[in-house]
C-alpha cells in the first residue's frame, strides 16, 4: 500500500511538472490592423520583471531566438519573440514567393506588427511596462532601431549582423539614453552584415555599448549553436541594463579597433562623397583596383538618402559608387532612379542606357538579379518615353 502511495505521488509530480514545463511558454495569436493573422511565442519570467522583444533575421523565423527566450525567461525578464509577416507561422504573402513589390508592401507593415507585439508584450501580468528590451538579427537590426525610436519605454538594444536604415543611423548618432550591444561572426555568409553593425557600433553616441564577435559562427542568430556562451553574454547583457541598472551598462576599457572602411562610409553618409572621391583617385594612382567601401553597403544609403528627401546627396552617394564600380550595371541603374527621381531626365536616361549596355558582360550578378536590372532601366526608358510620366524611384536594390 504504502509502495503503491509512493508511486502515486511520484507520478503526480511528474504530471505537474511536465504541466509547468508546457505552460512555461505559450504560443500567442495576434491581428493585425489589416486582419493579417500573426504568431508569437511569450516566455514568462517567475515573477514580475521587464519584457524583451525579440525580431528574428530575414532567412529565418522566430524560433531562432527560443534558446536565448528560454534563458533570458530563466533569469527573471519577459520574452516575446514574433513570426513578421510574410515569415514563419505568420500571414501574408510568403517572403520567398513575394514579389519586389510585395516585399515593399509587406515591410512597410512591420513597424505596426511590430507595435501590436510591443504592445502586447507590455499587457502581460507582471511585466514592467517603461523597461523593455528589444534585439534583433539582420533585417532585425533596423526593426528593432525603429521600435526604439517609437517607444521611449526601450531601454536596452541587442543587434547582431545587420544594418539600419539613414534615420535609424541618426538616431543612433544622437542618442545617449539606449545602451546597445552589437555582436557578428567574421565566417557571416553576408559580408555587408559584418561592416554594417561595425559601422553601427562606431556611430552610436551612447558611451554604455559593447561589440562582441567571434572568428566562426555564422549570420545572426546562427552564432548560437556554436557559442551558447554568447547568449551567456546577451543574458548578462539584458540582465544588467534591464535589471540591475536599467538604460546602464559598464564602460567597455578597450573598445575594438574600427576597420578604416567603415570610416569611409560614415564620412559618404554625412556628406563627404567628394572627400572619398578623392581619396579614391588617389589610392588608384598606386593601385588602380584599389576599393575603398562596400558597393551594395553605398548603394543601399544612396536610395536611403533618396527616401530622406536629400536628393542632392543621394545623387553625389551614388555617382561616387559608379565611379568606384564602372563596370557594375546596378550602380548606374541606381543612379539613374536618383537622376529620374530629381527630375533631370537626359541624365536618367543615359544611366538607364548604360546599364543595359553593361548587363551582358556583367560576371558579377547572376540572371535573377540581371533581369532585375534590365526590368528597372528598360522601365525607367518606357516611363521617359511617356510624356506625361512622372518620376519615380526603385529602392533597396
Amino acid at each position: 500500500m504504502r509502495k503503491a502511495l509512493v508511486r502515486c505521488l511520484i507520478l503526480v509530480f511528474a504530471l505537474s511538472t511536465a504541466s509547468f514545463v508546457l505552460a512555461a511558454d505559450r504560443v500567442v495569436d495576434l491581428t493585425a490592423s489589416d486582419g493579417t493573422k500573426l504568431k508569437a511565442t511569450f516566455f514568462p519570467a517567475s515573477k514580475p520583471g521587464p519584457g524583451v522583444l525579440l525580431l528574428h533575421q530575414c532567412n529565418s523565423d522566430r524560433r531562432s531566438w527560443d534558446p536565448l527566450a528560454q534563458q533570458l525567461s530563466a533569469a527573471g525578464i519577459n520574452v516575446l519573440t514574433l513570426d513578421m509577416r510574410g515569415f514563419g507561422e505568420s500571414g501574408g504573402v510568403p517572403h520567398d514567393k513575394a514579389t519586389p513589390q510585395q516585399g515593399q508592401e509587406t515591410q512597410a507593415k512591420w513597424p505596426g506588427d511590430i507595435d501590436l507585439a510591443f504592445q502586447y508584450l507590455q499587457a502581460q501580468p507582471g511585466v514592467k511596462k517603461d523597461t523593455i528590451g528589444v534585439g534583433g538579427a539582420s533585417c532585425g537590426v533596423g526593426n528593432s532601431i525603429q521600435t526604439a525610436m517609437r517607444h521611449p519605454e526601450v531601454r536596452s538594444l541587442v543587434l547582431l549582423a545587420g544594418p539600419t536604415n539613414y534615420a535609424g543611423r541618426q538616431f543612433l548618432r544622437s542618442d545617449k539614453a539606449v545602451p546597445a550591444f552589437f555582436g557578428y561572426a567574421d565566417d557571416d555568409e553576408f559580408p555587408p552584415s559584418i561592416l554594417a553593425i561595425q559601422w553601427l557600433y562606431f556611430i552610436t553616441a551612447d558611451p554604455d555599448k559593447t561589440l562582441v564577435s567571434y572568428p566562426n559562427g555564422g549570420h545572426g542568430a546562427e552564432m548560437f549553436k556554436p557559442h551558447p556562451e554568447f547568449m551567456t553574454q546577451i543574458t548578462d547583457w539584458y540582465v544588467t541594463t534591464l535589471i540591475k541598472t536599467p538604460g546602464k551598462a559598464p564602460a567597455v576599457k578597450d573598445p575594438p579597433a574600427i576597420p578604416q572602411q567603415v570610416q569611409v562610409l560614415n564620412t559618404i553618409d554625412e556628406g563627404g562623397a567628394a572627400k572619398v572621391e578623392a581619396q579614391l583617385q588617389e589610392a588608384r594612382q598606386h593601385d588602380p583596383n584599389a576599393k575603398l567601401f562596400d558597393e551594395t553597403l553605398v548603394n543601399l544609403m544612396g536610395y536611403e538618402h533618396m527616401q530622406a528627401g536629400d536628393m542632392k546627396g543621394a545623387i553625389a552617394i551614388l555617382k561616387l559608387n559608379a565611379m568606384a564600380f564602372p563596370n557594375s550595371p546596378n550602380v548606374y541603374d541606381s543612379l539613374g532612379d536618383a537622376y529620374l527621381a530629381d527630375g533631370q531626365k537626359d541624365l536618367a536616361r543615359e544611366n538607364a542606357k548604360k546599364a543595359l549596355e553593361l548587363l551582358p558582360s556583367d560576371t558579377t550578378d547572376d540572371q535573377q538579379r540581371k533581369d532585375g536590372i534590365k526590368a528597372s532601366a528598360e522601365g525607367k526608358l518606357k516611363q521617359l518615353g511617356e510624356a506625361d510620366s512622372s518620376a519615380a524611384s526603385t529602392p533597396g536594390k
